[in-house]
């Protein structure tokens, strides 16, 4: 069995490592934008070949999209217009929603199955490419309903490979938990960045003082722009909701601080302690 990876970065590169080891495919033929990356993705042994999308659709048996979210559309199409049907496309992007909607009536649908591995680090390209990054991670597979079975079948074996936790969802139920859960701390990662960067010019001050807090806080704040940017866009309906109770909580903070509501505040802090039951 071949696989062929369009994006070969931290998601596409560290899947093709686990996939290697376990032996999954006979062959990993990779899809690329730079030369550099393609050049890095090389020297690294992520990928046997280079080869462009064209001849990628024609060889492989599992093709799997990991390109940032503003190109994956243009993509999916791509390949749904050209797939046969024996083949099957996954793509590994964190909105699916408007990726569903958009191949919905595309008479090749079925051989799509939309899903999401929940891993990932701060770090992106080819040289971020880690072994077991999906290892006891969840991985939402959307809408499976209108996917082929054996679609589905392929799909859920390469993730089992992977050693993810598979689990089940509407593609809108799943964007709007991801705006919850991914988005919005990288969100707050970054806005908290902008924030010290600004305050603090000296920029020597803030390495000297910076702890284990600030830097698990600000740490996704190091996150590829170019990424996150186009996910924040195509979420955002969902991502302003959460925005909104966020200003919401966060003014209600404030206003405890201010008021030297010491009991309140102390109370608001115990209840948000109750995460501890959830994230052990």
């Amino acid at each position: 069995m071949k696989v062929a990876i369009f994006g070969i970065g931290l998601i596409g590169g560290s899947a093709a490592k686990d996939l290697r080891t376990a032996n999954f495919c006979t062959e990993i033929i990779g899809v690329g934008r730079s030369e550099a990356s393609n050049n890095k993705a090389l020297e690294l042994g992520l990928v046997d070949r280079i080869v462009s999308k064209e001849i990628a659709v024609q060889e492989a048996d599992v093709i799997i999209l990991t390109v940032p979210v503003n190109s994956l559309i243009q993509e999916l199409i791509f390949v749904l217009d050209n797939i046969q049907s024996h083949q099957t496309v996954t793509d590994m992007g964190s909105t699916k929603g408007i990726i569903i909607d958009a191949i919905k009536e595309h008479p090749n649908r079925k051989r799509y199955v939309a899903s999401h591995p929940m891993a990932g680090t701060e770090n992106s390209g080819p040289s971020a490419a880690i072994s077991n990054l999906f290892k006891n991670k969840i991985c939402i597979i959307c809408d499976k309903e209108n996917s082929d079975a054996d679609a589905i079948a392929n799909v859920e074996a390469l993730y089992n490979t992977l050693g993810m936790r598979i689990k089940y969802m509407d593609a809108h139920q799943h964007d709007m938990h991801a705006a919850y859960i991914s988005h919005i701390s990288h969100i707050s990662s970054f806005v908290l960045a902008a924030t010290v960067l600004e305050k603090e010019k000296d920029e020597a001050a803030i390495l000297e003082m910076a702890g284990g807090g600030f830097e698990s806080t600000v740490r996704l704040a190091k996150s590829s722009p170019e990424m996150w940017a186009p996910i924040f866009q195509q979420n955002k309906n969902y991502l302003l909701e959460v925005m909104d109770t966020y200003i919401e909580k966060m003014y209600h903070f404030r206003n405890l601080i201010n008021k030297n509501k010491d009991e309140e505040l102390l109370h608001f802090m115990q209840e948000a302690n109750e995460i501890r039951k959830i994230l052990k």
